[in-house]
This record gives C-alpha cells, structure tokens and sequence, in this order.
C-alpha cells in the first residue's frame, strides 16, 4: 500500500473538522485521533471517512474519534506543527461539557494518554523480566537491577509522571506540580509510611505510601491549580515569581499528606476492593462481562473508566483480576479477523485483514481489525465477544490476574504468569481463539465480494438479474479497485467498486452511475455521495488527491439534496489541469455500504463509454 502523506493529510482534516477553532480538546490514543468538537455538526464525516488514511469516525463518549491505526501518532505530530492544539492545549471548555460521566471519561483520557505507551513499553519489560527469572535467571544479578530499574521507574514515580499531565490539564505550573509529587515519594516520606505517631505542627498525620499512586496527586494538582490563580491575582508583581512556588509547596505538600493523601487513598482502595470483590464473590461473570464486552467499551471510549482501578489493583494489592480476562476479549476478536481472512473470496477484504489479525494477536492493538473488519461485517464482530465472554469466564474462575500494566497481546503473556492456575489461563486464551474463528469459518458471515462466484453468476443465463446496475460514470479504462494507488480505496476499507482511468487531457463530464439523491457534494467538486432509491450509498470520487486543487478544473452541475437520474451530468473536468497538477484522475465508483448487501460485483471489461454497465448489485 501506499504511504500516507500526514503533513499534507493534518491541514486538509483540519479543514474539514472545522479549523482549530471547532476543536477545543485534542488528543491521541494507540490508533485514534480523539477530538472533543466545540460543535460537531461543522464536522464533514462522510468525507473524513474517504480521506486516506482514515479508516472510519467514531463519535461516542464525547469525542469525535478519527480512527487512523497505528500510524496516529504521526498524524498528531502534523497537527501539532500547525495548531495551538495537542496536550497542553486548552481543554476547560472541553472539560465542563457533557454529563458528569462524559467529563469524567475525558479527565481520565486525557491525564493517561500521554503516558499510555511508556507504561504499556515498561510494563512489556516487567513482563519479560518476571518470565526470565521464572525460567531461573537470578534476579540478584547487576543487569537484572538495571533492566529493573528501567521497567520499574515510571510505574514507581507514576505521581511524578501524572503531576506533568494534571498540571497542563488543570493549568497549574508543571514544575512545581513535580515538586509537589517528588514530595510524595521522596525516601524520607515513604520511610515515614510505616512509622507511628507523625505529625506536622502537633497535628497527627495519617501517613500512607505514595509511590505508584494515581489519584492523589491528580486531586493535588487540580487544588494547586487553584491556589496558584489566587496567589497570582493577590500577591504584588515584585514578589510574585518566587512567593508562589514558596507558598505553594509550603501549603500543598502537609496540605496532601494530612488530608488529600489520605481521602483519595481511602476512595482508592475501595473502588479496587470491591471490583476485586466481584471477581472472587463471581469470577466466571465478572470475567466473562470483561470478556465480552471490552472491545464495545474501547470503541466508546469508555474503557478509560477501568484504568484507575487497574492501576489502584497493581499498587495494592499488586495485581488486577481485570486485566486477566482482556487477553480473551482481544485474542478472540484477532481470532475472528484470520478467520475472514481464511474465509473470505475478497482479495481486498485479505489484504485488510491479514495485517489487522497479526496486529490483534501480537501488539493487542484491535481497531485496524474491528472498524476495517468485523464491525463492517457485524457477525465476526460478535463471533469475538461470544469467545471473548466464554475465555474470559474460564480465566478469571481459575483467579487469572496481571502483575503489571500491559496491553492483552500474545507478547503481554509474562504478565499473567504470576497469578491463578496457569492451565485455565491459557485454556481459556485458547477457549476464546478456538470459539471465534471456529463460528468466523464455519457459520461464517455475509462476504462483501462473492469474487469467485461473479463470473459464473454473470454466464449463467439463468440467474436473475441485479437489482441494481451501476454505470460508468464517465469513459475510460475500467481498472479492479485493488489496482487503485489511493490505499483507502484499494484496501476495500470504504467498500468495492471499480477504478476508471479516463485518456487524454480533454475536458470530460462525469455523470450519475445510477438514479438517487445526491447526499453529499464537496464544494471542491470533485467529490459526489448518491443514495438510490433502494437503500444503495455510492461515492463518486473524480482523480485522486484532487481535494488538494479546491475545485480548479471542475465546473459542478448539480447541488447537495438534488434528486439526479442515471446519466444525469454531475460535473464537467479539465483533465489538463488536473495533470498540470500531477493528480492521478483515476475517479472512483465505490459502494460505501458493501457489507449490508448480498453482493457487489465489479464487471471489468477494459474500455468503456459512460453509462456502461461497470458494476452490478444484489440487493
């Protein structure tokens, strides 16, 4: 496939979510690009979703989601170059809106994703370390106190690592925000953890162990941010730069361990005894709620809500019941995602799902494999939470739990060897896997492209015929859609359909491939949604990368609503300009809605004249 291009990719999304100024929170997580919409409405989404490199939208939670896959930190990066946007952006609007559950989630997202992929790297070498020693490495040897310290560092100073991320959140000073939390840890205190009778002043002082802690310094940080607004408005210029630091650490550090510390702690460890509760009072309903429903808690967003409590798990006790389970849920839906692979007569849908299975089963990273696969197709999406639920459930009876913080991959394995009886920890890994791809490749699902069938069906004179024939929609070279160098496009991710190359550098019309309403048309001209009378959604997409030209050498025929016939023009094109510009003009007849029909069928025939029959439908 061809390599996306996101420096040029960032300004054209920007322009289609509706500048910087429609974005007032912005953020990325392991393949999506999460944005928090001042109004959403201004949001093109049909043509987000036909960009390349986007692989679908979601809008859930309070986010608008661009799902790109694993390349998203790229994209970011770009975003970053020509925004004001990015984590330190100003996010309090975005803060204050939604229901208290949606401010809740986006608090919790955007205080953890900067600092997802350290912990998930880290915790990927506790995990080698913890399967080492098992295999009878010593760990009183130097190189494994140094690989130790690497591994352990940034779940040890977590308050350090969260000061950083709470103080752009709450707009507090980052430096002293770290001050605050190096407090927290600092060898002294944590010796005092264990000791009787402290106090501050007289006062007694409840004192706990800080180190690996979450949302102490979180609720710090925000208390901080206040104090120093206070302090900034109150205290006269000559003084102000040094005195509010000063007083914020003389305040902010007793304030902590006498009261905040001691709270949230409390909170803290009732929210993980009592989820661990659940595990031991139902393990097999508790793992196979997990089990089943994840990845629908991932696609929403919502499953920022368990992270806290998986993190509160693993400081103490020193392990999370919920982290078992998860291996299943992610297992079983890349279990499902080879099993389209292996069932599947579309060469495009393959090509998709090969790289997304590998990626599901190694990384844990599931999106590529859910929103280009099992969600289009529904049943193998549902295939992985019948496994998921099934695995889960065996896992967490037999008391599975992880050790460290890793995401559920075949790599991430180590991290469940510590906890619960290790043969129905794998039983059921191998449960959900078995379950899903046995359902994928024997009940099977509807195939977006019967291709070993079409030729047949279209010889054989005693079939019906389509319900819907789609013409050209103008003269040229009729190419297979895999042939396409656009990657969206070839990969089948927006649908099949068929590529058609037009000669020369004349001026050529472009016309409806079938009767309908035109529901979407991009001022640039050079993009067309219809949508038949019978329910079909078709995308017209004339050259490749043409948005780039901003409608030179397009002259639009029709408007947004308007009701077209088939052969009906749509836009007349310059093809000098657009090779002038050196712009592929391969345009694009895809059908958008692929997976919810019988079949879509490409009739390749070499040339062809506009109106001919280039694909054909069974509704």
């Amino acid at each position: 496939m061809a390599k996306v291009d996101y420096a040029a990719m960032a300004p054209q999304l920007l322009e289609k979510i509706g500048g910087e100024a429609n974005i007032s929170a912005m953020s990325h997580c392991a393949t999506r690009l999460r944005l928090v919409l001042t109004d959403e409405s201004k949001a093109a989404t049909d043509q987000i979703k036909a960009m390349p490199g986007v692989v679908t939208v979601v809008q859930a939670g309070g986010q608008y989601q661009v799902v790109i896959g694993n390349d998203v930190p790229l994209l970011y990066e770009e975003l970053g170059k020509i925004t004001k946007l990015g984590d330190s952006g100003s996010q309090d609007e975005a803060a204050d809106e939604g229901s208290l559950f949606d401010r809740a989630i986006k608090l919790i997202s955007a205080l953890l994703n900067p600092i997802i992929w350290t912990l998930a790297g880290a915790g990927l070498i506790k995990a080698a370390l913890a399967l080492a020693t098992t295999a009878g490495w010593s760990d009183q040897s130097t190189t494994y106190t140094i690989l130790n310290a690497a591994s352990d560092s940034v779940f040890y100073f977590l308050p350090i690592v969260l000061a950083l991320t709470s103080a752009r959140r709450f707009k507090a000073n980052e430096i002293t925000a770290v001050a605050l939390a190096g407090a927290l840890v600092y060898p002294n205190i944590v010796e005092l953890a264990s000791a009787k009778g402290v106090t501050f002043f007289g006062i007694p002082v409840v004192m706990a162990s800080y180190t690996s802690s979450l949302l102490p310094i979180i609720v710090a940080v925000w208390v901080q941010g206040y104090l120093e607004r206070f302090l900034k408005k109150t205290l006269p210029g000559a003084i102000r730069n040094f005195t509010v630091p000063m007083i914020v650490l003389a305040v902010m550090v007793p304030l902590t361990l006498m009261t905040i510390g001691p709270v949230t702690t409390l909170i803290s460890n009732g929210l993980s005894s009592g989820v661990s509760q659940l595990f031991v009072l139902a393990p097999w309903l508790a793992g196979a709620v997990m089990g089943a429903f994840w990845q629908v808690f991932v696609m929403f967003g919502v499953h920022w809500g368990f992270v806290p409590i998986m993190m509160a798990n693993l400081d103490s006790p020193g392990y999370s019941f919920i982290g078992a389970p998860l291996f299943a849920a992610v297992l079983a839906q890349a279990a499902a995602v080879l099993g389209v692979m292996i069932r599947t007569r579309s060469a495009k849908m393959r090509e998709l799902a090969g790289p997304a299975a590998l990626s599901g089963f190694l990384a844990g990273i599931t999106e590529p494999g859910i929103y280009g696969v099992n969600l289009p197709l529904k049943r193998p999406f549902i295939y992985g939470c019948i496994g998921g639920a099934v695995g889960g459930a065996i896992m967490s009876m037999g008391g599975a739990a992880t050790d460290t913080f890793v995401f559920p991959s075949l790599i991430g394995i180590p991290a469940l060897l510590n906890y619960g009886n290790l043969v129905l920890s794998f039983a059921g890994m191998g449960v959900a896997v078995v379950i899903s791809l046995t359902l994928t490749l024997v009940v099977g699902f509807k195939d977006p492209v019967e291709e070993a069938d079409a030729e047949p069906a279209a010889q054989d004179a005693g079939d019906a015929e389509p319900t819907i024939a789609l013409g050209s929609p103008l003269a040229g070279r009729a190419v297979p859609l895999e042939q396409v160098t656009d990657p969206v496009f070839s990969s089948g991710a927006l649908g099949n359909g068929v590529g058609i190359t037009p000669e020369g550098d004349k001026r050529i019309r472009v016309v409806a491939p079938a009767a309908g309403t035109l529901v979407t048309v991009m001022d640039s001209g050079h993009a067309y949604g219809i949508k038949t009378d019978d329910g079909v959604e078709l995308l017209i997409h004339v050259g490749l990368d043409t948005v780039e030209l901003k409608g030179e050498g397009f002259s639009p025929a029709v408007a947004l609503g308007q009701r077209v016939e088939r052969g009906d023009l749509l836009t007349e094109v310059d093809l000098a300009t657009l090779r002038e510009a050196q712009k592929d003009p391969t345009t694009i007849l895809v059908v958008t809605n692929t997976a919810s029909l019988a079949g879509v069928v490409p009739v390749i025939s070499g040339n062809v004249d506009a109106g001919d029959t280039v694909v054909e439908i069974d509704h």
